[in-house]
């Protein structure tokens, strides 16, 4: 019997179902045209981006629209200080990078734990 696919801050188990994850994270597939746009934009597209490796978004469509008005924009991200730095984080802070020397963006970069607080409602601040 194959194992049930979960995934929660600390652990994916089981057959991976790209469906069933863009779902749970109100994610979308990366469009050939968005795709296309982001190349547009920036000169050239990013090689994980390009070979699939990032392959769903959340408001990409709308960041790219938004830069082709010529608003301003930035960058955010963050993790949870609650192991060691690994590949799997630094993987998208590489693509971080890029997106910000392309576009010229602010980095903003959270270390917290607040996705933890979702997943166990047990979890205490201290």
């Amino acid at each position: 019997m194959e194992e049930e696919f979960v995934v929660t801050p600390w652990e994916v188990r089981g057959r991976v179902d790209y469906e069933k994850l863009l779902k749970h994270f109100g994610a979308k597939p990366l469009t050939k045209d968005e795709v296309a746009l982001l190349e547009k934009y920036a000169g050239e597209v990013h090689p994980l981006i390009r070979r699939g490796f990032f392959y769903a978004h959340r408001d990409f469509d709308f960041i790219m629209k938004w830069h082709g008005e010529g608003r301003p924009w930035a960058l955010y991200t963050g993790r949870g200080p609650s192991g060691p730095v690994h590949i799997g984080h630094m993987v998208p802070w590489i693509l971080l990078k890029w997106f910000s020397d392309k576009f010229g963006l602010e980095v903003y970069f959270q270390i917290t734990d607040d996705e933890k607080f979702y997943d166990d409602p047990e979890m205490k601040l201290e």
